[in-house]
């Protein structure tokens, strides 16, 4: 093996300090967003991976952000897409599936995986190596299949670099076919769609997935067991979606089992970092950076989160986070929130009424909503967000109603710790459609009608324009349903995403054009034995499990948290 040199890069410098990396006798990667600049910076995981691979000896990895109707440009040195032989695409929504197919082509990339490699002899810039990753990827790969060479299935810690050397020794010297079954045969965590053939049966269903002999029958993902010192930001920018914000993770994965939620499941099992390795990356944080963001605090261990409260206090940090637990306040959080002068902050039920919580297995009672919305008007938090779906399996108008029942208990409860302290607060009522997703229980449900889905903004409307200081903010139903199509998507959809580039009609008529019918995709309830195109990435989650789950969500039946130690329920933690 030859030997490589490191790049060298300022990771924590901001952006306008970011070093230009030479790229003499370095072998150089394209990591790709396909979403906005800011929110690709703000993205925990991005980051790592672009840390990661600058410190591989002899490679140098440069950033790609989505920007419409603009050529593909490295936000490090200005160069073309087509001048890197090897594409990392980082892939964390649904809806960045068709920005990736239009940055391709904006680059002058040929987007499909088959034309780009026909008849070529090697991976090089312009016939690059397309390699897919990304929590949106290993959920469901399948819409991006004829585009990607290969996914990472799984974290990218426990594979990247090995596979990052096994590819720069390869790249030139073999055929992409070659190097593709090479690859495969000497990683677990790799997926390579060509090998693979969807047969479909009556009704377009799909009936067996079939496997190149020399494949495994199905792909397991990899798992990062422990980390001596927890993820942490790599990057600091006043340009990010949370500027100037050092991140820091407590834990992957959750254990509360939520029904609806797919990061629950294909992050399993939970992984809490020691309080050490949290520590451990906090110290990495720049002295001029006092504000902090903690990822996963509804797992912390109250004990763990007094340590790091106390550290972030002595360093005279603020506190800043996405959304809490209602039933995970704590006093220490309280005290820490206090000291930050935070003035808004996130809870979200999910579920409008009890008995709708009971069938997503939230886990939280009104009362938990309650006394979190007290205890953090009481620690300054002035403005308050409530998060709700509406669609959810089994929901009638009287769970609605319920929803906006509670909404104004809040909003009781916060004036009047308000009209104590003198000041008034205020909620916005955040309300998204519920879309079932691969890997949980609720993926045997459908997505709901765009009708009812209206109705019920319209019944939430009404009900909050008589609640003096709240808002409602909702995401069109439309925008939901077409995430619920790519969610439950296969190739088929792909090829469909792959025709929008090319045509002028809308997402709905080029499907239909297709072939595809969306209602079908995203509306049709699934039966106990139907195989999913997602099936392909073993997740090692037993699908009776989460058959057993949606059954008992439909009943409202709940299911307590998982305890690794001696949970065996879901199949990860023994298969």
């Amino acid at each position: 093996m030859r030997q490589r040199q490191p790049a060298t890069v300022d990771f924590l410098a901001s952006e306008k300090g970011t070093q230009r990396k030479k790229w003499k006798g370095l072998l150089p990667v394209a990591l790709i967003f396909p979403n906005r600049y800011g929110l690709g910076n703000s993205n925990l995981g991005f980051q790592i991976v672009y840390a990661l691979v600058n410190s591989l000896p002899g490679f140098v990895c440069e950033r790609f952000f989505y920007q419409e109707n603009q050529p593909p440009l490295s936000l490090e040195s200005g160069r073309p897409l087509r001048d890197f032989p090897i594409l990392l695409c980082s892939l964390s929504f649904e809806q960045d599936f068709l920005n990736l197919l239009a940055l391709f082509q904006a680059g002058n990339i040929e987007p499909l995986a088959e034309k780009r490699s026909a008849g070529a002899n090697r991976f090089r810039p312009g016939q690059p190596l397309v390699i897919g990753g990304g929590v949106a990827s290993f959920i469901n790969p399948e819409p991006l299949a004829p585009f990607v060479d290969l996914f990472v299935v799984g974290e990218a810690e426990p594979i990247l670099p090995q596979l990052m050397g096994h590819i720069a020794d390869n790249l030139t010297r073999e055929d992409p076919e070659t190097l593709l079954r090479g690859i495969v045969q000497a990683f677990v965590g790799v997926y390579v769609p060509r090998f693979y053939t969807m047969h479909y049966g009556e009704g377009g269903i799909l009936a067996r997935i079939e496997a190149d002999p020399a494949m495994p029958a199905r792909v397991r993902r990899v798992v990062l067991e422990q980390s001596q010192v927890a993820g942490h930001s790599k990057l600091l920018s006043p340009e990010a979606e949370f500027s100037n914000l050092f991140l820091a993770e407590l834990g992957r994965g959750c254990s509360r089992g939520c029904r609806f939620c797919a990061a629950g499941f294909v992050y399993r099992p939970p992984r809490l970092w020691k309080a050490e390795s949290i520590l451990a990356a906090l110290a990495e944080r720049p002295d001029e950076i006092k504000r902090v963001g903690l990822l996963g605090m509804e797992m912390a261990r109250s004990e763990d989160l007094s340590r790091i409260a106390d550290y972030l206090l002595r360093e005279g940090c603020a506190l800043s986070f996405s959304s809490l637990r209602a039933d995970a306040i704590s006093g220490e959080l309280c005290h820490l929130l206090a000291e930050s002068k935070l003035k808004s902050a996130a809870i979200a039920p999910d579920g409008g009424s009890e008995r709708l919580r009971r069938v997503i297995n939230k886990g939280i009672s009104e009362q938990d909503v309650l006394f979190a919305a007290e205890a953090l008007a009481r620690a300054g938090i002035n403005h308050l967000k409530l998060y709700f779906m509406i669609g959810l399996p089994t929901e009638t108008e009287d769970d609605l109603a319920e929803l906006l029942i509670l909404t104004e208990k809040v909003r009781k409860t916060l004036l009047g710790v308000g009209r104590e302290k003198g000041r008034l607060g205020n909620i916005t009522l955040s309300v998204n459609s519920f879309v079932p997703k691969a890997w949980t229980p609720f993926q045997f449900h459908g997505f709901a009608p765009l009708t009812a889905l209206k109705n019920s903004i319209k019944f939430l409307r009404k009900g909050v324009s008589g609640m003096a200081n709240t808002r409602l903010v909702v995401d069109q139903p439309t925008n939901a349903f077409y995430q619920a199509v790519l969610a439950r998507g296969d190739r088929k959809v792909g090829m469909a995403l792959y025709a929008m580039l090319q045509g002028q009609q809308n997402w709905r008529q080029t499907m239909k054009g297709c072939g595809i019918d969306p209602e079908d995709y995203a509306m049709r309830l699934r039966g106990k034995d139907e195989l999913f195109p997602w099936e392909i990435i073993d997740h090692g989650i037993d699908r009776r499990y989460l058959w057993t789950e949606y059954q008992k969500g439909l009943e409202e039946k709940s299911t307590i948290a998982c305890d690794t130690s001696q949970c065996k329920r879901c199949g990860v933690c023994h298969g």
